[in-house]
């Protein structure tokens, strides 16, 4: 048998093994298999499942020993420490065992395992809160591996009540990359996940995301603006919460601070809070923002570059809906 026969009878990923075995046990179903197994081949079959399950195994003794580092007596280990070199190299390994364990649970069956091993709880309670800001924002970044995606670890997440706390840091941590990480973790928990999202607005999330396009932090403000967007958009029951707290106001006068890329992401969420929804339109038309104005100027500078094309568009649009026929619009909102 040649090589390359043998790659294509033989997948080389999990992927393709599993495909294998349901082909397989699909065939054995019907009421005339094509072509019956080979031993040669159930035999492959069963070794390369064996050794996937091996392989999980030996994560999950991993993830126990990751766990044993991170749960050590911090206070014992002080004492214990001759200088402050050994107390940097063990806030070095414990950095080693969070980017470890964030690369490990980017596989959905590792980051459940993380969580029946109690990691998630210990993230929440010692390490959210840690004095060193590179044991915070690794740890908001393993919740957010974890997360990502997994409905079942979103649950159990909220239930312990992590988002408050990621929140609060979103919101008022001293170090920029702790804020960044806590509110990639936030988006892991609130989109696509409609309890997560009421807890989110229970929690004044939105106003965490005003400020946090107010702050001095570009990934921040990118980050915040990109997330009220998808919110919005995929929301649009909360544009009466959102408009009500005079968010319209404030994304127009962010929009007034020196350009950044991220206006984009702020005008599409403009566009949002306009579009079927006349508190929205009317606060848009406010003639103390003077906003038309703003909007073609913003078009005229944005106008035949490239990289700034969907700023443009959403520039271009939101003109149209807030300005285009106003005068008509407006005697039809009197009435």
């Amino acid at each position: 048998m040649s090589g390359n026969e043998q790659n294509r009878r033989y997948p080389q990923n999990l992927q393709g093994v599993l495909q294998l075995a349901v082909d397989a046990g699909s065939a054995a179903e019907g009421p005339a298999p094509v072509e019956a197994m080979s031993e040669e081949r159930k035999t492959w079959l069963r070794e390369a499942l064996s050794d996937m399950c091996k392989g999980q195994m030996d994560e999950v003794e991993h993830m126990k020993q990751c766990l044993a580092v991170l749960h050590r007596d911090e206070t014992s280990e002080k004492e214990e420490a001759d200088d402050d070199d050994d107390a940097d190299e063990e806030e070095d390994e414990r950095e080693s065992v969070f980017e470890m364990l964030s690369e490990l649970c980017e596989n959905l069956d590792n980051a459940r395992d993380f969580m029946i091993l109690g990691g998630l709880e210990l993230c929440v309670s010692r390490y959210l809160s840690h004095i060193q800001s590179g044991l915070r924002w690794r740890a908001a970044q393993l919740i957010a591996s974890c997360a990502q995606n997994m409905p079942q670890v979103q649950d159990h997440l909220l239930q312990i009540e992590v988002l408050p706390k990621l929140l609060q840091l979103t919101d008022s941590d001293p170090n920029p990359t702790v804020r960044v990480k806590a509110l990639y973790a936030v988006s892991c928990l609130v989109r696509e996940q409609e309890a997560g999202l009421l807890a989110f607005v229970a929690h004044d999330g939105f106003s965490v995301l005003m400020r946090g396009m107010q702050s001095e932090n570009e990934k921040l403000r990118t980050k915040s603006a990109f997330l009220l967007l998808n919110l919005l958009t995929s929301h649009p029951e909360h544009k009466e919460t959102v408009v009500s707290m005079g968010m319209v106001q404030q994304l127009v006068a962010i929009l007034r601070m020196p350009h950044s890329p991220f206006h984009e992401h702020v005008l599409g969420a403009l566009c949002c809070l306009v579009e079927d929804f006349p508190q929205g339109l009317r606060d848009c038309r406010n003639p103390a923002l003077d906003l038309e104005e703003f909007l073609k100027q913003r078009a005229k500078d944005l106008q035949g570059k490239d990289e700034s094309r969907e700023e443009f568009d959403f520039c271009e649009r939101l003109r149209v809906l807030c300005f285009s026929g106003q005068q008509s619009d407006d005697v039809g909102m009197d009435r």
